[in-house]
């Protein structure tokens, strides 16, 4: 089963990158992030024509994830069951093809000296306590998404300009140690240890020409994945298109 993440920052901007990239690399679940539109304008036709069943949790302009699978979606959560007041779409989980998985995006923060910033690690805490409840269903779970931090500085391009930035935190990074603390499994890290896989590249400054990248996007794996991984990889390719995402596809192989 290939497994992929990918923030498409609007799925009705990106919709003909979308199609294209799933004819060409056939993934069998795909976990949406940033779809900015709601369920009633989403664009279910052109992606159900490649034969995936969704789930969507939508949000008008802002945030907003959805689940697509070439298997049957059942057991669907909207919403961290945690943060029930959330006023924000930023989770979807689903159970689909022998598997849980679900599509996250955490906040992006802003700067660590404001409130959004105070909001992203109360959504981390929201969201390390639903995934410990996950790991006692005794199942396969998948948690993949755009997590906006990177793990450490192997996941940064110039750690020195990014130290204690946004997204390189020390609060951020061991709020998204902790999930790894639970039990759960970096799956890209863990199959290629010592590569440095960008998966996001700003818009301004010729960022992806240069390589100037951060790995944010993360796919975490149950105990019960861990044996089951068997490839993983980035579709850089897909950010070298015209009028891209600013993120690319994260995949993982499991059996």
């Amino acid at each position: 089963m290939k497994i992929a993440t990918w923030n498409v920052n609007s799925i009705r901007t990106r919709l003909e990158h979308i199609c294209a990239w799933t004819k060409e690399t056939q993934p069998d679940v795909i976990l949406f992030q940033e779809i900015k539109v709601t369920e009633a304008f989403f664009p279910f036709e052109d992606i159900e024509s490649q034969g995936y069943n969704l789930v969507v949790f939508g949000q008008k302009s802002y945030n907003g994830v959805a689940i697509a699978s070439k298997f049957p979606l059942e057991d669907i959560t909207r919403g961290l069951p945690l943060c029930p007041d959330d006023p924000q779409a930023r989770y979807i989980e689903a159970v689909t093809g022998g598997m849980r998985v679900a599509s996250v995006y955490v906040p992006n923060g802003q700067t660590v000296d404001c409130e959004k910033f105070h909001y992203k690690l109360t959504f981390m805490e929201g969201l390390g306590a639903h995934m410990a409840h996950l790991l006692t269903k005794d199942e396969p779970v998948v948690v993949g998404g755009d997590y906006n931090i990177t793990r450490d500085d192997q996941d940064v391009y110039d750690p020195e300009s990014w130290k204690e930035k946004i997204l390189c935190s020390s609060q951020e990074r061991t709020a998204l140690r902790k999930l790894l603390h639970l039990g759960y499994v970096d799956l890209l890290r863990q199959d290629s240890p010592e590569e440095k896989n960008y998966t996001w590249w700003d818009y301004r400054q010729d960022s992806f020409t240069q390589n100037r990248g951060l790995r944010i996007d993360h796919i975490l794996g149950s105990p019960q994945v861990i044996d089951r991984l068997q490839s993983t990889g980035v579709d850089r390719h897909i950010r070298a298109l015209d009028r891209p995402s600013d993120h690319a596809p994260v995949w993982v192989n499991v059996k």
